[in-house]
Order: C-alpha cells, then structure tokens, then sequence
C-alpha cells in the first residue's frame, strides 16, 4: 500500500525572498523563457466537491487541507525549451554534474502534431520530466520541480467559473479537449487563459506530478493536512493531472486523476523499456512549480536522489 505522507515544507530560504508576483525566467545561452504565476497559498476542499460529483465518477471525499505559496508555471513546457535539455549541442554551457540527458526519440512520439513552436513537450515519462527540472536548476540556480497533486487541484479549482466547468460552448474557449481539438494537441496559449492567467490547464496535454497514484489518497488525508501528497515508492503508477486533446468534457475536471500506464510505452522495442520516453502517449506533458521558500542547495540534492531514484 501506498505511504501517503504529509509534507509540511518547512524549506530554509537560502537567499532574501524576491517580491511575490508574476515573473518571466530567461534560460542563458538561448532565446527561450517562461512565465509563473503567484499562488498564494491557503485552505480548500480537496476531492470531488458539489460541482463535480454526478459528473463522472466521485473521486472521493471532500479534506479540507492548507497549500503554502508557490508559483505556477503560466503554460505547459514547450518543446522549444525541453529541445535545450534533450539536445546538448544547443546548450552551450559546460556539462552539469548529476544531469544525465535522453537519447534523442527514434520515432517521431509527436505524430506530426508540431514541435518548434510553441508546441507542448510531450511523450516524456516522468523520469525525463524530473530530470529536466533538475537540469533547470542547473541552469537558472532556482528550484523548479513537478507539481504535487495538492498543489494543481489547488491551482485548478480557483482557475475557473462553475458555468465553465459545466458548459462546453465557455469551456471551449479556454482549453483543447475531444469535442474541439481534432484529434490533436495545438500551441500553447492559443486559447484564452484562466482567471488566473494560466493556459491549457485542463486541457491540450495532461501533466506529470509528483505524487504516486493512490486509489485511496483522498480518504487518507486528514482535514487540517498541510501539503498532502502521497510519496513515490515505485516507477508505477504515478498521477497525472488536467484533461488533454483527447479528453471528454466530463473528463475535465479539477479533481478527476488520471494514472500512468505502461502500455503507454508499448511499442518501445527497446529490452528493458525507455525510462525517459512514453512511445504511446503524446497526450502526456509537463507543467513547473517553484515553491515560494528556496531550499538550501544540499535539500535541492536530496530532493532529487529521492525522487530520481
């Protein structure tokens, strides 16, 4: 069974806290960037709640629980900017310790659906998406990482009106699912953004987190938890967030949890199967999270031992 643990970020800034606002992060040595967007923190419902239930299937019972500060990543990662990290040649500086990069894909996993462009990174396992936020912290000195499920349902549940959640001629305008995006995921940004500011949260290409899938998280999680998540012990299954091009409008939903499948990767010829590459599954992308408290350089390490192992 799965361990469900109840991490309280108590991280120790390393450095003055910036101002907590919007901020766009350059890479050095390229022209590609990214925005995030301030989440201050504070107490919700997670689980399925009054709008959600009758929908689809009842994700479990409604926890209050208490979410500390962070950023969210204004859109999914491009392929723009995960084309830095899986091709050494366009990074021009010196090779980090501890980052291991991908053999580049032996087929195309995109399907002809776009790459350069604004295009979404996609077909990555999680293994990939974690290395590449340790890569990033190389990179920029600041620490990025996947988002716990806690924190995107958070995110989720106060990006959108309850008429946009239940009306898909509104939630067309927002996000790319089944009934609009014809059988493909598009741009990023290329719809409207959320109340927050956000793009393509519940739609385009669902999203990697950190969390191990957890038939029963919900019901572990006592009301009052702060920063719930339930820590990864094994490769599968992991939870995945957001709808996608190829979800239904019922599927779109800010609880509704999806977990990651081997057959994603069935057509993998290689003995054992690619731990970077997903062969079956260019619905599947990434979104970052910077917590507002820096952790120590030696936490940073620690924290990637522990999830890259």
């Amino acid at each position: 069974m799965v361990k469900v643990l109840f991490l309280i970020l108590f991280f120790l800034p390393t450095m003055a806290q910036e101002k907590f606002s919007m901020y766009v992060q350059n890479i050095a040595g390229s022209d590609q960037s990214f925005k995030m967007i301030p989440m201050q923190g504070g107490s919700f419902l997670i689980g399925s709640d009054s709008l959600e239930k009758g929908r689809d299937i009842d994700e479990g019972p409604s926890k209050k629980v208490v979410v500390s500060d962070f950023w969210m990543g204004e859109t999914e990662v491009t392929y723009d900017i995960f084309q830095l990290f899986l091709d050494e040649t366009k990074d021009p500086s010196p090779k980090a310790d501890g980052i291991t990069r991908p053999s580049q894909p032996y087929i195309d996993f995109t399907l002809g659906m776009g790459k350069q462009g604004n295009f979404p990174a996609n077909s990555m396992q999680q293994y990939s998406a974690l290395m590449f936020c340790k890569w990033l912290y190389k990179k920029t000195g600041i620490f990025y990482r996947l988002p716990t499920e806690t924190e995107w349902e958070y995110t989720a549940k106060q990006s959108y009106t309850p008429s946009q959640m239940t009306d898909s001629t509104l939630i067309r305008e927002y996000e790319w699912f089944a009934e609009n995006a014809k059988e493909k995921y598009h741009q990023v940004a290329s719809k409207k953004s959320n109340i927050l500011g956000i793009y393509d949260l519940l739609g385009n290409v669902a999203e990697w987190t950190l969390d191990q899938y957890d038939d029963t998280f919900y019901d572990k999680i006592s009301d009052g938890s702060k920063d719930p998540m339930a820590f990864k012990t094994k490769r599968y299954p992991v939870t995945v967030r957001g709808g996608s091009y190829k979800s239904t409008l019922r599927e779109l939903r800010p609880s509704n949890r999806t977990k990651s499948d081997p057959l994603w990767n069935r057509r993998d010829p290689q003995m054992p199967k690619s731990k970077w590459w997903n062969a079956d599954a260019p619905f599947i992308g990434l979104r970052l999270v910077r917590p507002l408290k820096d952790l120590t350089s030696k936490e940073v390490e620690q924290f990637f031992q522990s999830v890259l192992k």
